[in-house]
């Protein structure tokens, strides 16, 4: 058996395992969605996992466009793509620092305050009206990020501490608030600011998204003393999806293919939330 086929057969393996919990469910999807549409989800997820971890993100844009597409109620999006997003990123971060690429010296200035924002941000709980514009927003803005990626800047200017201090804040409330682990708005921002190289930014990125993730969902447990099943089932789609796109994606698919698509579909779900009542 060669390495490619030993990471999807047992991928595959324990994906039937799982979709036979997936009907379990329903208490969460509107009732008009069946168990097809249940098996899909669960099969959406994992390939927004491997497509988002072959360009180094953990997906929490793509997994709140996903369940957004099939009616999953806000409140249940947001702690879902938390949970979903600590999987991944925990993959992409450790395959990262492995390769060489994280410096500690620029990632902690940024993660500093924004845990403890992100956990503010986890704990709030706004309206359901409010959340939609904010997580539509956040989609949009992912949407335009993956359509307009910066090429490597030929030279970096590392930014002073107190300015990376207050952006990780910012980002960090930014992240809890919605669902998202920051990345999305961490990385281009390194880039376009020329604070980072695109491998450093991906891999500070990666742990970002991982601290963040994890402060933005014990702040909603704290809030709410619980967690959606769904996160639970559906974390091993993101598992699978995640290991093998972090393993072989990034090598053998076309980055700007992927890119194009993963913002057609940010697109389309962050214009439903906002304008959908």
């Amino acid at each position: 058996m060669t390495k490619l086929e030993w990471p999807v057969g047992r991928a595959a393996v324990t994906g039937f395992r799982y979709l036979s919990l997936i009907r379990h469910l329903s208490f969460v999807i509107p009732h008009s969605v069946d168990t097809t549409h249940l098996v899909l989800l669960f099969l959406a997820i994992g390939v927004i996992a491997f497509l988002y971890s072959s360009v180094g993100h953990a997906g929490a844009s793509g997994y709140i466009a996903t369940m957004t597409l099939f009616g999953i109620v806000p409140a249940v999006i947001r702690p879902t793509a938390l949970v979903l997003n600590i999987l991944v990123a925990s993959i992409g971060a450790f395959q990262f620092w492995r390769a060489g690429h994280f410096c500690w010296k620029l990632f902690w200035p940024f993660a500093l305050l924004s845990i403890p924002a992100a956990y503010v941000g986890g704990y709030l709980q706004p309206s359901a009206s409010v959340l939609r514009i904010l997580i539509g927003i956040v989609l949009l803005f992912s949407a335009a990020r993956l359509l307009f990626r910066r090429s490597d800047p030929p030279q970096t200017y590392p930014p002073s501490q107190p300015v990376a201090i207050s952006v990780g804040a910012g980002l960090g409330f930014l992240a809890g608030l919605t669902g998202t682990g920051g990345g999305i708005f961490l990385t281009p921002l390194l880039l376009f600011c020329r604070w980072a190289h695109i491998r450093q930014a991906a891999a500070v990125s990666a742990l970002f998204i991982w601290v963040n993730s994890i402060a933005g969902l014990v702040g909603y447990f704290t809030k709410v003393h619980s967690i959606p099943s769904l996160g639970l089932i559906l974390a091993a789609a993101a598992i699978i999806g995640g290991s093998i796109g972090s393993h072989l994606g990034s090598k053998r698919l076309a980055v700007r293919v992927i890119s194009v698509f993963l913002s057609t579909v940010l697109l389309i779900a962050g214009t439903k939330l906002i304008f959908t009542r």
